[in-house]
């Protein structure tokens, strides 16, 4: 099966080690680092979501009328608006970009940040809220008869979207968390499974997972999965392992500029989300593990989202892809800290060799299958 590559959608070139040189809000840089995923090989970018960030579906709309084939991904939770809202605005948003948008449904793993756009349900509730949700958001998309829903969160009657999503498709949708919970519901509703790059042991545990939770929800195909990952590459290991270092320093010098934070949105202690916890957990075992994962950046953070690198040479970080690939993994997020320059880099020097040998692997397999 075909691999897939998820980049970054952004305004400015803020990261965790650098800051800001473009302006608050700049749109030209937008497109420029949308253009570097599009020329560069990557299949689609995410428009991440934050409470105090920019509206991601406007944003997402100006893209798909510049860039023509790089697929959109969509940020969104489900308390900020209703979701026959939502199911219009996917669909317009997919017929204007003529069928190139995914979503990803994000439940929320911060009370704090959740209740500054007045969310006050408890972490449970609010996966229970977003189960309900997609089902509905599903069935706008689907139904052509007007339609009834009285659930926990939602009531609604005689509901039907005159505007279908692009030429009759369901947009993807993705969700992701480490939560029993939140392995519940997107075993059950979505069509990709995202988590953090974790160690391919406990990458596996993820994966079947995933793979249970799907069957005890009547499911026959489970969710494709997704990683995410920090890659950091150089011309040879010793200078791909020197960047690394100097990417820690980095992170290490902003986060005491800024008295110890790095985000609004995350703590650098005691996160509240089972994904931060575990790749906390698992820092704390080492900084090093496998071909090439490296927990520190994780660590230095606080495990705010995706945070474990993969560092070496671009056949080093391809062929350690290649083994979570093997594992099942079908879908990888790349995100570098020079966020433009290493768009590019990735791009031009790892997706081509695992695409490569993931076509192999493919052709080995239907060889075999043929014999």
């Amino acid at each position: 099966m075909p691999v897939e590559f998820l980049g970054i959608a952004t305004t400015s070139d803020a990261s965790e080690t650098t800051s800001r040189t473009t302006a608050p809000f700049d749109k030209q840089y937008l497109e420029r680092i949308v253009r570097a995923h599009e020329d560069n090989g990557w299949t689609r970018v995410l428009f991440a979501y934050g409470s105090s960030g920019p509206e991601p579906s406007a944003l997402a709309a100006w893209t798909a009328a510049r860039l023509d084939t790089v697929e959109l991904l969509l940020a969104h939770r489900p308390n900020v608006s209703y979701p026959t809202f939502a199911a219009k605005s996917f669909a317009t948003l997919d017929q204007l970009a003529e069928g190139r948008l995914s979503v990803h449904f994000i439940t929320g793993g911060n009370d704090h940040e959740q209740r500054r756009e007045g969310d006050t349900l408890a972490k449970d509730e609010r996966y229970a809220r977003t189960q309900e949700y997609i089902q509905i958001v599903k069935k706008a998309w689907s139904s052509a008869e007007p339609f009834d829903h009285h659930g926990s969160f939602y009531d609604l009657d005689d509901f039907v979207l005159d505007t279908k999503p692009f030429e009759g498709r369901t947009p993807t949708i993705s969700f992701g968390g480490s939560s029993d919970a939140a392995f519940k519901v997107g075993a059950a509703e979505a069509d990709i499974y995202a988590v953090w790059g974790e160690p391919l042991d406990r990458t596996a545990e993820q994966i079947q997972r995933v793979r249970t939770e799907a069957v005890a929800a009547g499911r026959s195909t489970p969710p494709r999965i997704h990683a995410a990952f920090r890659p950091i590459l150089g011309a040879t290991e010793e200078l791909a392992w020197e960047k690394a270092h100097r990417v820690l320093d980095r992170i290490e010098e902003r986060k005491a500029a800024a008295g110890g934070v790095l985000s609004r949105r995350h703590p650098i202690d005691k996160p509240e989300n089972a994904g931060s916890q575990r790749l906390l957990e698992i820092a704390a075992q080492g900084d090093r593990f496998d071909t090439a994962l490296w927990t520190a950046t994780a660590k230095a953070t606080g495990g705010a989202g995706n945070s474990n690198a993969l560092v070496g040479t671009p056949e080093t970080v391809a062929q350690a892809l290649l083994a979570y690939y093997d594992l099942g993994v079908r879908i990888v997020s790349a995100r570098g800290y020079d966020l433009l320059d290493d768009a590019t880099d990735f791009g031009r020097y790892v997706i081509p060799i695992v695409r490569e040998e993931v076509a192999k692997r493919d052709a080995e397999a239907a060889s075999a299958q043929a014999a």
